[in-house]
Formats: C-alpha cells, sequence, structure tokens
C-alpha cells in the first residue's frame, strides 16, 4: 500500500450511517477527554508542582493542539471511520496502517475497562456518600459492588451502541451535559471563595514551589488527561458534515477541556496543601467540592464522577467498534467484523466484540497498568499521524483534498511527533514493554493475517 493512490480503492463493505451532529462530536471528545483530567490527575499534579501544576495542564493543551490540528486536516481530507488507523494506512502504508490500527483497537479496550472500573468505583461512592448500598443478587455470583457494576454498564452501553449510533450519541450529549453543568456550578463556587470574592482569598502566595523542572515533568505525566480528542475522528465516518464539523470538534474540544483543566488544579492547588492532596488523590475534587458546598457538594463531585468515566467508556466503545470496522474494511480483521446491522445501522459485530473483551478485562485486570499502555499506544498513533501529515502535504497525492489545512506546516506537525515521542519516555517501564509489545503484536498480524490490497 503506497498511500499514493485513491483511498477509497479497498472501501467496499457498507458504509455507516452520517447521524453525528457537531454537538455528538463535542461531546465525543469532552466525554473521552474530562474524566482523568478532573477525577484523578488534579491532586497528583498539584502535589507534584503546587499552583503551578495550572501551567503543566496548559503545556499539555498546547502539545495536544500540536495533534490536534494535523489530525483535523487528515479527517477533512478522508472523513472515514477508523481514525488514526485509516490516515496513516493511506499516508505511511500498511504496515505501519496496520499496526497503529490493531494497536489502537487494543489501547481503547483497554481505556474502556478501565473506565468502566472507574465508573462502578464512583457509582459505590456516591451511593455510599448518600447512605445508600448496591445490593448484588446472589444468582451473579460473589463479585464485588464497584466490578458488578462496571460490568453491567459494559453491557449495557454495548447494548445501546448496537441498536443506534443515534441512542449512543444522545446518551453522551446527556451525560457530558450533565456532567459539565455540575463541574461549572462547583468550580465557579469554589473559584469565588479561592479569589476572596466571597471571603478571605486563598490564593497561594508561591506559585512555583518546587521548580519549573517539576512543571514540565508533570505536564508529562497529565499529558494523558488530553488523548480523547482523537475519539472525534475515529467515528468521522458518521459525522454530519463533515468538512466543519471535524475541525471544530477536535480544537475545541481540546480548549474547553484544557481550561476546565486549569481552572480546576488552580481551585484544587489553593484549597489543600500539597502534601494533602497527594493524599486525597482520586477524591481530591470531591473533597473541594465539600470544603465549599458541603456534603451536597461532595455527592455532586462523585456523580460527576462517574458520569465522566461512564461517558468515556462509552466514547472508547463506539471508537474502538469503529477500528475493528474500518480494519475489516481492509481485510486486517474476520470479514464479519465490517458487517453493518440492516436494521440499526451500526457495526454490530465489531461492538460486540469490542464490549465482551472491555468487560473480560474489568474482571482480569490489572486495570491501571493496561490503562497507561493505552495512552502508550495512542502517543505512537498520534506520532504517526502528524508525520503522515506531512507526507501526504508534500506529496500531494491527486485525492487529497482536505478542506481544513493545518497552519504553519510543518512545523505544527513536527512539533507534535516530537512531543508524542518525547512523552513515551516519561511512561513507566512496564507500560512501555507492553506498549511495544502490543506494537510488535500489530506488526505480526499485519503480516499473519494477511495484507490488505495494494493502493
Amino acid at each position: 500500500m503506497s498511500g499514493s493512490d485513491d483511498p477509497e480503492a479497498v472501501d467496499g463493505a457498507s458504509e455507516l450511517e452520517r447521524t453525528i451532529g457537531l454537538p455528538g462530536a463535542i461531546t465525543i471528545g469532552v466525554g473521552t477527554m474530562i474524566g482523568a483530567g478532573i477525577f484523578v490527575f488534579p491532586g497528583l499534579a498539584a502535589g507534584r508542582a503546587g499552583p503551578a501544576a495550572t501551567v503543566s495542564f496548559a503545556i499539555g493543551a498546547g502539545v495536544a493542539l500540536l495533534v490536534a490540528l494535523p489530525t483535523a486536516e487528515l479527517a477533512t481530507a478522508m472523513p472515514e471511520s477508523g481514525g488514526g488507523y485509516y490516515f496513516v494506512s493511506r499516508g505511511l502504508g500498511g504496515v505501519f496502517g496496520g499496526t497503529v490500527g490493531v494497536s489502537l483497537t487494543f489501547g481503547l479496550v483497554f481505556a474502556a475497562a478501565f473506565y468502566l472500573v472507574g465508573f462502578g468505583e464512583y457509582a459505590v461512592a456516591a451511593l455510599a456518600e448518600a447512605g445508600l448500598r448496591v445490593a448484588i443478587p446472589a444468582a451473579i455470583g460473589p463479585l464485588s459492588d464497584v466490578y458488578a457494576l462496571a460490568i453491567g454498564a459494559g453491557l449495557a452501553l454495548t447494548a445501546l451502541g448496537i441498536v443506534g449510533t443515534e441512542n449512543a450519541e444522545s446518551l453522551q450529549n446527556a451525560l457530558v451535559g450533565l456532567l459539565v453543568a455540575i463541574l461549572l456550578v462547583v468550580l465557579a463556587r469554589s473559584a469565588l471563595d479561592v479569589f476572596g470574592l466571597l471571603g478571605g482569598s486563598r490564593v497561594p502566595e508561591e506559585f512555583v514551589p518546587y521548580g519549573y523542572g517539576a512543571v514540565f515533568s508533570t505536564a508529562a505525566l497529565v499529558f494523558t488527561s488530553y488523548l480523547g480528542f482523537a475519539q472525534i475522528a475515529t467515528v468521522a465516518g458518521e459525522i454530519v458534515e463533515p468538512d466543519r464539523t471535524l475541525p471544530v470538534a477536535l480544537v475545541g474540544s481540546v480548549l474547553f477541556v484544557g481550561a476546565l483543566y486549569v481552572v480546576t488544579v488552580f481551585v484544587a492547588a489553593s484549597t489543600f496543601e500539597p502534601a494533602a492532596l497527594v493524599e486525597l488523590g482520586e477524591t481530591a475534587t470531591a473533597e473541594i467540592a465539600r470544603a465549599y458546598l458541603g456534603p451536597v457538594g461532595a455527592i455532586a463531585a462523585l456523580v460527576a464522577g462517574f458520569l465522566a468515566t461512564l461517558s468515556s467508556a462509552n466514547a472508547s466503545l463506539l471508537s474502538g467498534s469503529r477500528t475493528v470496522h474500518a480494519l475489516s474494511r481492509d481485510g486486517l480483521a474476520p470479514e464479519r467484523t465490517a458487517r453493518v446491522s440492516q436494521r440499526y445501522g451500526t457495526p454490530h459485530f465489531a461492538l460486540s466484540l469490542v464490549g465482551g473483551l472491555a468487560v473480560a478485562l474489568v474482571v482480569v485486570g490489572p486495570i491501571e497498568t493496561l490503562a497507561e499502555v493505552a495512552s502508550f499506544l495512542h502517543l505512537l498513533m498520534y506520532g504517526l499521524m502528524c508525520v503522515t501529515q506531512i507526507r501526504l502535504r508534500r506529496s500531494d497525492p491527486a485525492w487529497y483534498e482536505p478542506t481544513f489545512r493545518c497552519p504553519a506546516t510543518p512545523w505544527v506537525s513536527i512539533g507534535g511527533a516530537v512531543a508524542s515521542a518525547g512523552l513515551l519516555a516519561f511512561m513507566q517501564p512496564l507500560s512501555q514493554v507492553v506498549g511495544l509489545a502490543v506494537t510488535g503484536f500489530g506488526t505480526a498480524w499485519y503480516y499473519v493475517y494477511g495484507s490488505p490490497p495494494e493502493m
């Protein structure tokens, strides 16, 4: 596959219906990104860098934009399901594309499993805060409340996605809308107090207590909060008016979520000392809400937490199934997974496969390691997408006609590729090893299962 001919040459499978509008596209990106940045990293980031962790999140948003801009160009030139896999396979050839496609599928399954467990944890915590408990039927077996809820949510989201993309989009819009509304209320009330408008100012006197080195190392840590924006491109084949919708959704979701992260972390660092934030960990956001709004605020933050993880799981399952669908169209997955339901217009086999694997991983874990491996695989794809955009812009094949062009090419794309590769070096050794193993498996799968038709 040379990447120089018509990219539609191998796309003979059933097409997916375009039903996702601009609000749905934005909520896929926002809903996937908002979980880790708001409910996992504020305590840890502020504990490492103090109030300057706000700069760390701003740096992360800048790096994400370096990748989002070339991705928007690729997406408007090739508005098809598969996202990074589709772009790389058409621009760099089958080996790179097959490796990215298989690796991305695993990455999205791992991420979905992580989010499902997070949903279970936040749901149980919110119920406990309200004095309630989940009653698990004896017939289900010796599952904990957390894992029973996670499995139930995974099965429900898979079923909802099968019976219609419109249903999954409607759920995503509702989840993210309610989530953002809760967060905006909590953050607005907290920020008013922090800046002394409702009492004494809590703005910390020392902004960079641990030096600028901590700011940059923390930026590498929290960049995983921005990995979700590319999920928008993965469902590009179902987006209405992709020429207009894709650039706005990709860039807009990064800017909105980045601003939300910066405010959240600044409020966190102004409310608790760094050591206390490290100890609070994932409960930091709930404790911030409790400090300003009492028990009701804590419950609201916990509810927002399980809404965030549920929306992230929903977007990951949706994107993973579309990647499998694209792989099957190119002969890199069983033909059955490319089939689209005549009744619902969705890739039901691909959704069942991705949903089933995610539910299985909920039980076997280890979820935390799988989540970081998912980040590794996404960063690898981001770097290759940036290289793809440079190559296609220079070779300028006849079929490459993007309606949005990345500004300052190739420098923006070079920055995105270098930043993506550089962040891989900051990951845990085990995650790097597993990530490389999955990447190697993707390459082997390409050669063993069968190469797609040459273009």
